[in-house]
């Protein structure tokens, strides 16, 4: 099963407004990238994804699970761009900054690290696990 990391300007869509929208999850919508793109259509449901804080914040503050698979974005009157449907699975204990990711050694290939602008992204299973334990989660 794939990991990915989802970001979002907490302004704009935070972590708080994803758990407010409950167990039937919401619309992952307004991406407009084609790598991005590809991502969500890679995306199966029951895979988890990081909720990354972008802007000033720079933090990962929780995990959602992919509760819909790809299908096309209303949002986009082009018709070229597709969305994922995600509920909230479980807040960090402690979230997970950009500056920690970049101090551990062996997440020196996370995409998050050299693509960061990119705002849909997959995760290694090893960076999945380390990412989890620096947040304080040992199983997720």
């Amino acid at each position: 099963m794939a990991h990915w990391l989802l970001k979002s300007e907490p302004g704009t869509w935070s972590w708080d407004d994803q758990v407010k929208a409950g167990a039937k999850g919401t619309a992952w919508e307004g991406v407009r990238n084609h790598l991005a793109k590809k991502h969500l259509q890679a995306m199966k449901r029951g895979e988890r994804a990081f909720f990354y804080h972008s802007g000033e914040e720079k933090r990962i503050a929780g995990i959602v699970e992919i509760v819909a698979e790809y299908r096309p974005d209303p949002s986009d009157k082009s018709g070229t761009f597709g969305l994922v449907d995600v509920k909230a699975v479980a807040p960090l204990p402690a979230p997970v900054t950009l500056a920690m990711c970049k101090a551990e050694k062996k997440l020196a290939k996370m995409v998050l690290l050299h693509n960061s602008r990119l705002s849909v992204q997959p995760v290694t299973s090893e960076e999945w696990t380390i990412v989890c334990r620096l947040g304080g989660l040992n199983n997720a």
